[in-house]
C-alpha cells in the first residue's frame, strides 16, 4: 500500500473485446473525451488505452453532491488473444464510444 503514496490515482476503464477470423475490436465508453486527449499505444499482442477526463469549467470539487463519474488520468491494458497488424490498426470516437479495430496477422 505504501508503494501508491504520492502517486495520482488513475480510473478504470472499462472495455469490450470482439474478435472474428479477420479482426479483433475494442471498445470503450469515453463520453467527455476529447480524441486529443487519448493516446493509444497498440504492440502486436496488446493495445494500451491512456487518456485525460477534463472535468468541466466551472464546477468546483467541493460542490459535489454525488460524485461517480472519474474525472482525471485514466488507462487500460488489454493482452490481445492473436498478433495483430499494427500497421493497419484503426481508432475512431463515435458517440463516446472508443472502437479500435486491428487486424489480425495472417498465418503465412
Amino acid at each position: 500500500m505504501e508503494e501508491n503514496l504520492g502517486k495520482e490515482w488513475e480510473g478504470h476503464l472499462t472495455v469490450d473485446v470482439y474478435q472474428n477470423a479477420n479482426e479483433i475490436i475494442v471498445q470503450s465508453a469515453v463520453a467527455g473525451v476529447k480524441g486529443e486527449d487519448i493516446d493509444l499505444d497498440i504492440a502486436k499482442d496488446s493495445v494500451t488505452i491512456k487518456g485525460l477526463r477534463q472535468r468541466p469549467e466551472g464546477l468546483e470539487q467541493n460542490e459535489s453532491l454525488h460524485q461517480e463519474l472519474h474525472w482525471g488520468k485514466f488507462s487500460r491494458s488489454v493482452i490481445l488473444p492473436a498478433d495483430i497488424d499494427i500497421e493497419q490498426a484503426k481508432a475512431s470516437i463515435k458517440n463516446g464510444l472508443l472502437t479500435i479495430r486491428l487486424p489480425k496477422l495472417k498465418n503465412v
